[in-house]
């Protein structure tokens, strides 16, 4: 079994919606998935009970219970845990980060939300675990030129030390509609530019913690 946390400081982020997305997109791919969701909130929980037919397994909990969650996960034949974090608490997101295989960091193209993730990178340094860095509710591109805040957000990124995912996630209505009845871009429209990023990044990140002869067997 393979865990990833996707994290965010910063309210706002799309944090929720690209964990829902990820979730989705393993459990698409025939992947044993359960979402765990740590945020007080329960965003992840909200969307996931809209949902129709079959989908990812989900449960509320918190940081201090993950180990004990990863272990009952693992005996049920679950093959992909994606924890949804809290937002500021710092705690809470240090027991993600301890059980995670990988930490996905969600970043907007904003000097608030990169402020608030050099904490977090600082945090997953001490930990030593790997990490990467998702780009996320950018503005489109045009003409393949990326519009200044994103290649200054670009810049700043490199200074965390950090891998940044090549795919960049796009500020696109169909993500938050998607989620109105607990599906993704992917189920609800296939041939969309949202589809084509979700399905690379899930690729990108899945070829990461899985390996690729691993990924291959899914499919």
């Amino acid at each position: 079994m393979r865990t990833l946390a996707v994290i965010a400081r910063k309210g706002g982020s799309g944090k929720t919606t690209l964990c829902v997305h990820l979730a989705l997109a393993a459990h698409l791919r025939g992947r044993a998935v359960l979402l765990a969701d740590t945020d007080v909130q329960r965003s992840s929980n909200q969307v996931l009970k809209g949902r129709k037919g079959d989908g990812p397994a989900l449960v509320e909990t918190s940081g201090p219970k993950l180990f004990a969650l990863q272990l009952a996960a693992l005996r049920e034949g679950v093959n992909t845990l994606v924890i949804d974090t809290p937002a500021a608490i710092e705690e809470e997101i240090s027991h993600a980060i301890v059980a995670a295989d990988l930490c996905l960091l969600v970043i907007r193209s904003t000097f608030l939300d990169l402020a608030a993730a050099i904490q977090t990178a600082e945090i997953v340094r001490r930990l030593r675990k790997p990490a990467l860095i998702v780009v996320n509710q950018a503005p489109v591109s045009r003409n393949g030129v990326e519009p200044p805040a994103v290649k200054r957000a670009l810049e700043a990124l490199l200074l965390m030390r950090l891998p940044v995912i090549p795919i960049i996630l796009r500020a696109r209505a169909g993500y938050q509609s998607a989620l109105e009845s607990g599906r993704s871009v992917e189920e609800i429209d296939p041939g969309s530019e949202a589809t084509r990023e979700i399905s690379e990044l899930w690729e990108f990140v899945e070829t990461f913690v899985f390996g690729r002869e691993s990924v291959q067997a899914t499919r």
